[in-house]
C-alpha cells in the first residue's frame, strides 16, 4: 500500500502435474513495471470480518501464543516510490493486554467496498525469512507491502478496477482487518499488483 499446496498414483501422472504446474507459473508472470504509481492509501481501520485466509504457513517456533485478529489493530504507513512501485509498511499493534506473537506473512488483497476481491492476492516476497516476532501490549511491528502501479499494464491485459479497501489477514488467522484505500487494481489475476514481506520487529 502484497496479495497472497496432491498425491499421484503413477509416475506418468506426477510428470503431467509437474508440466502443468510449470505452465501455470509461466502464466502468472507479468511485465516489469516502469512508471511511478498513483495509488493513494489511507489508514482508516474498520472492524474485523470472517473470511478465507491464505494457505497455511509452517508452524512457528516455541514462544507466546499467536496474536488473534481481535487483539490487533492495523494501519498502513507512508509510502516510498521506486521503479514503478510504492512500498508501504503494514503496521500491526497489539491492542490487547496480553503478550502475543506473529510469524510469517500476512495475507493481503484489494477488495471493493462490499468486500469482493479485486485481482490476485499478494505474493510472498522472500526478502526476509520468517521469524517469531513478539508483541507486548501496545507494541507495534510491521510487514513491508509493495503495490505496483496498475497503469504500467495495458488496460486490455490489466482489466483495471477500483479498490476501496485493503483486506489484511494477520499471519495464521482467518479473520481479516480492513484499511481504506483509493488504489487501482487489475481484475486479471494473472497480473500481480501486490506483494508482501514477512512480519518484522519495529514500526
Amino acid at each position: 500500500m502484497k496479495a497472497f499446496p496432491a498425491t499421484a498414483r503413477k509416475a506418468t501422472v506426477v510428470a503431467a502435474l509437474a508440466v502443468a504446474a510449470g505452465l501455470l507459473a509461466g502464466c502468472g508472470s507479468s511485465p516489469s513495471p516502469s512508471a511511478q504509481p498513483t495509488a493513494t492509501v489511507t489508514v482508516t481501520v474498520t472492524a474485523p470480518a470472517t473470511s478465507r485466509a491464505p494457505a497455511n504457513s509452517p508452524a512457528p517456533p516455541a514462544g507466546p501464543a499467536a496474536c488473534p485478529t481481535r487483539a490487533l489493530t492495523v494501519s498502513v504507513g507512508a509510502g516510498n516510490g521506486a521503479a514503478g512501485s510504492t512500498y508501504y509498511p503494514i503496521e500491526f499493534t497489539n491492542s490487547s493486554g496480553t503478550t502475543c506473537s506473529l510469524y510469517g506473512y500476512p495475507g493481503v488483497s484489494f477488495v471493493t467496498a462490499s468486500g469482493t476481491q479485486v485481482g490476485a492476492a499478494a505474493t510472498e516476497d522472500p526478502t526476509y525469512p520468517r521469524i517469531l516476532v513478539t508483541l507486548a501490549p501496545g507494541s507495534t511491528v510491521h510487514a513491508e507491502m509493495r503495490i505496483t502501479d496498475a497503469q504500467n499494464y495495458p488496460p486490455s491485459i490489466c482489466d483495471p478496477a477500483s479498490a476501496a479497501q485493503l483486506r489484511i489477514f494477520p499471519p495464521g488467522q482467518t479473520s481479516a482487518l480492513y484499511v481504506g484505500t483509493t488504489a487501482m487494481g487489475c481484475s486479471n489475476t494473472s497480473v500481480q499488483i501486490l506483494s508482501v514481506q514477512t512480519v518484522q520487529p519495529g514500526s
